[in-house]
């Protein structure tokens, strides 16, 4: 019988609930904190923490009624342990212990990014499988891993200044577009000729790290130069083309991997994969090379509940359960 897992995710910005049993999802709420944080153009810790605490309550009510399922029925309890805000991750991790301490449950804390790593699990199923290329890309995290096996994890390479996530969240407030900046980033470049502008790509100094501080300044100053020159081009192709430079060095250097490993299987995972151009160009690459190309519907790639419940699964079939003295690590790393 596969176990029955409640989850949490409270990293960063959404209050999310899950039941899963196995890879199966049961149910996934939750409670999404962007108007409360779009008028600052980024997110409030001490906001996301206040908003969690208001939420949890309710959508743990709401993922054990559309789950169909009472507390007895549960086999333990997870919630993310970090990376990420302090007192976000408080708020999920404290109420999750509590909730299993009560029921008398095991209680499993969670990577966040293994959570990412293993969201395709769910839709993918035993296509998904060691060795692996995975390309994590979630808020401030932009990492190549090398999945040796479940549980045996490789970081080839990961961001030395701002990840790809942040450099769409700061070029899309420089753009007026708003928060979150990926989707707006996204939605702008709708129609937009991603070659209208050469911006640079950092591919060459560490065959698997990333850096996009330069592309954030190039991007800025073109736009402050050619507005003050009264020669801007559309925005639709300032869009296109900032995006598709951030997307040539995440397929460029995830598939730069594959081919130095040899390994068939490429995966990903985090908001940045539900971008629709990364999307699309891995699936080229990934045809291209005849390599089986694992990702998780958008709605799974943004931060969300069922993949910690997934990740909590695996742990759990190891017999690896977390002391109820572990607390949340906001600097967490995984490998």
């Amino acid at each position: 019988m596969k176990p029955v897992i409640l989850a949490f995710e409270t990293s960063c910005d959404e209050t999310a609930v899950a039941v899963v049993r196995g890879t199966e999802v049961l149910s996934n709420v939750l409670s999404s904190q962007v108007d409360l944080h779009s008028r600052f153009g980024g997110v409030v810790p001490e906001v996301a923490a206040r908003a969690h605490v208001e939420a949890i309550r309710s959508l743990t009510h709401r993922a054990m009624v559309e789950a169909g399922l009472h507390t007895d029925d549960l086999d333990a309890v997870a919630a993310t342990e970090g990376p990420g805000l302090v007192g976000a991750l408080l708020v999920g991790f404290s109420f999750a212990k509590a909730t299993a301490w009560a029921r008398q449950l095991p209680f499993v804390g969670v990577d966040h990014m293994e959570g990412h790593l293993m969201a395709p699990r769910i839709d993918h199923g035993e296509a998904f499988r060691p060795p692996a290329v995975s390309l994590l890309v979630s808020g401030g995290h932009s990492e190549i891993v090398l999945v040796h096996d479940w549980g045996e994890y490789e970081v080839l390479g990961r961001t030395i200044d701002d990840a790809a996530g942040e450099a769409f969240d700061k070029l899309a407030r420089v753009m007026g577009l708003g928060f979150p900046g990926g989707p707006a980033i996204d939605a702008a470049s709708e129609g937009g000729d991603p070659k209208a502008v050469s911006f640079p790509r950092a591919l060459s100094d560490r065959p698997y790290d990333f850096s996009f501080s330069g592309l954030k300044t190039a991007v800025a100053t073109f736009i402050e130069r050619a507005a003050r020159s009264g020669d801007l081009p559309p925005l639709a192709d300032v869009a296109a083309s900032l995006q598709e430079a951030i997307v040539d060095v995440l397929v460029d250097k995830t598939f730069r991997a594959v081919d130095d490993t040899g390994v068939r299987v490429v995966s990903g995972g985090g908001g940045v994969i539900a971008n629709r151009r990364l999307r699309r160009r891995l699936a080229e690459e990934a045809d291209k090379r005849g390599v089986t190309l694992c990702l998780p519907p958008p709605v799974l790639a943004t931060d969300n509940a069922a993949m910690i419940g997934v990740a909590a699964v695996h742990h759990l079939s190891l017999g690896h359960v977390s002391d109820w003295a572990t607390g949340v690590d906001p600097g967490l790393r995984l490998g």
